[in-house]
């Protein structure tokens, strides 16, 4: 199988993308309000080889997970946000490695436009994660799903 060529970038104490290695990633699946269960869900995940946990952060107090999850292993850790551009710019604040964003479903341009710029402050990489449902349509009703995701990642 040949990869398809990408950027290489930092993520927390390893690289993605680029000639780097293919990463093992997990997503944690316990209720972000359970921070003990989660830590210890994200040890088991770590202790099995998993090189990336991703996790949800449906409100603020799931920002709380990010210390104590930094603190029990040494992966990189992504922030998975929903509605809510303050959780992004929260979880940033509280050092997550990588934040995944929908822009859709985020807000205005200004509001992805203030976790754009305080990633790029922070040398955060954000991954965009679209779907239809989430997305602008044109006057005509459709707009492509590349051509979207072009449009709201346009912030250079």
């Amino acid at each position: 199988m040949e990869r398809r060529k990408s950027k290489k970038i930092k993520l927390g104490n390893t690289f993605i993308g680029g000639d780097s290695p293919i990463l093992v990633q997990s997503m944690l699946n316990i209720p972000a309000s359970n921070i003990d269960g989660s830590v210890e869900q994200a040890k088991e995940l770590a202790a099995a080889g998993c090189q990336v946990i991703r996790f949800a952060i449906p409100n603020e107090d799931a920002l709380n997970l990010i210390e104590p999850i930094k603190k029990a292993v040494d992966v990189p850790l992504v922030a998975d946000i929903h509605f809510d551009y303050k959780l992004a710019l929260g979880a940033a604040e509280r050092g997550i490695d990588k934040i995944r964003i929908n822009p859709g479903n985020i807000g205005d341009r200004d509001r992805i436009k203030q976790v754009v710029e305080m990633a790029k402050e922070r040398e955060i990489p954000i991954r965009i994660g679209v779907n239809g449902g989430s997305l602008e349509c044109t006057a005509s009703g459709s707009r492509p799903l590349a051509s979207s995701t072009a449009h709201v990642a346009d912030f250079t």
